[in-house]
């Protein structure tokens, strides 16, 4: 018999999205009206995302007030509301495999948005965004330029953008670094600290796009922090790990990321070599969405099991061997914002426990999603709905009153910053976890 709820992780099933009952519209229609009834009954999920309350206020307005009622036609504001940030799938849902109902809410709602992808129904604009390789190259080589132009006090360009892209003309946009980090590990020459015992331990730094391209201090903290624990580090970065293309329903170029990637990655871990990721995003598309992806390919199975995400692997350090010391008190307390894709790794709250290494160092933790979701937080058409999900994130961060915000998702941080303007943090966008400790170290 069936229980609510049960005391096994979430099993998620892989993701077969070539095999043809996956765009079948009677199938996948179906699909739709098993888990919206489960989700009708239950509701515990009402206060995640506005995918909920959209499809429980459509089944009380229809006619006999169930899910028979409605139109095949009135789904689509329900999947365009869900930013698969997977919280209802982590920590909410009773229903989630091995339970018998089987019911993975936002992986259905990315196989309708292959449907909506296959018969053109999406945006174009969000699909060019997430070539962010692509769109990468030329941001680093005119950044002065493209961030002077894109910033929102320039006003009259931010107003002819939002008309031609429909990007909206008041989101702080993520800036271009000058130089890509992979070129900033290129020339430095920190040494290692020779005098810890961790002189065996080797990882390459998977930078993600995020920190090549627009974020190189994470990286730098990271580098600098692993040096003075006598880590030996590299640094690759062989392309974007395929998250942007998720969220666009573009499937098959995840997969042709996944494979383009690994089989770079894979030659570190038959070196010895761990691998490190930098943002939440990338960690989780390579411990645990690749997989499922391709579930039969032994190299993406090795990799995952060689991931770590930064913080995770810190903790580990000072867990097994102890992290060197000349960690100092940081001026202020920290509210840590634990990322959606953070909390998806199943780790535990990373970010917190690192920082809590740093000499009596006060830390809150705000557990809920931000509401930014990749293009989600930018486009005109949905960033006011990114605006009312991530509201009561930044306001408990707020009322914390700490001095600086971490968050392991950047674009999170940068969101919810925007949100609460008038607040005692310093910093212009969530800081990265290693930047703090990093501080602490004085390096």
């Amino acid at each position: 018999m069936s229980k609510e709820g049960s005391l096994g992780a979430p099993i998620r099933h892989p993701i077969n999205f070539e095999h043809p009952d996956f765009l079948n519209p009677e199938k996948l229609d179906t699909e739709m009206r098993r888990v919206f009834d489960i989700c009708h009954g239950c509701r515990r999920c009402f206060n995640l995302c506005d995918s909920f309350p959209k499809l429980f206020d459509m089944i009380d307005d229809s006619k006999n007030e169930d899910v028979e009622s409605l139109s095949s036609d009135q789904f689509a504001p329900v999947v365009d509301a869900c930013t698969l940030c997977d919280m209802c799938f982590m920590t909410k849902c009773p229903y989630v495999p091995p339970h018998d109902f089987d019911l993975d809410f936002p992986h259905l709602m990315l196989r309708y948005r292959t449907a909506q992808k296959k018969l053109g129904k999406l945006p174009n604009v969000p699909a060019q965004l997430a070539q962010i390789d692509r769109n990468a190259k030329i941001g680093i080589m005119f950044s002065k330029f493209i961030n002077w132009a894109s910033n929102v006090k320039n006003k009259l360009i931010r107003k002819i953008l939002e008309f031609i892209t429909g990007i909206d003309k008041t989101v702080q946009l993520p800036k271009y670094n000058s130089e890509t980090f992979s070129n900033f590990v290129k020339r430095n020459n920190d040494k290692i600290n020779k005098e810890t015992s961790l002189n065996q331990r080797k990882v390459v730094i998977y930078s993600t796009c995020f920190v090549n391209f627009n974020k190189k201090n994470t990286g730098v903290a990271a580098l600098k922090v692993l040096k003075k624990n006598g880590v030996e580090v590299q640094e690759a970065y062989p392309g974007c790990c395929g998250m942007p293309f998720l969220e666009q329903a573009e499937l098959s170029k995840v997969v042709e990321q996944a494979k383009k990637v690994s089989k770079d990655l894979i030659k570190w871990i038959d070196k010895g070599y761990k691998v490190v990721t930098l943002t939440a995003s990338c960690g989780l598309m390579l411990k645990f969405e690749w997989p499922l992806f391709l579930p039969n390919d032994e190299q993406i199975k090795k990799l995952s099991a060689n991931v770590m995400d930064i913080d995770e692997y810190i903790v580990d350090i000072a867990n097994n061997e102890g992290l060197a010391s000349g960690l100092k008190e940081i001026d202020g307390g920290v509210t840590v914002h634990h990322a959606c894709h953070a909390r998806a790794q199943n780790m535990g709250i990373k970010a917190r426990d690192m920082l809590k290494l740093i000499p009596n160092i006060k830390i809150d933790v705000v557990e809920r999603c931000a509401g930014h979701g990749g293009t989600f937080g930018v486009m005109k058409e949905t960033y006011e709905l990114a605006k009312k999900v991530g509201r009561p994130t930044a306001r408990q961060i707020k009322t914390k009153n700490n001095k600086y915000m971490a968050s392991d998702c950047p674009l999170a941080g940068k969101h919810l910053k925007q949100l609460e303007e008038d607040t005692n943090i310093i910093n212009d966008e969530a800081l990265h976890p290693i930047e703090l400790v990093a501080k602490s170290y004085k390096l």
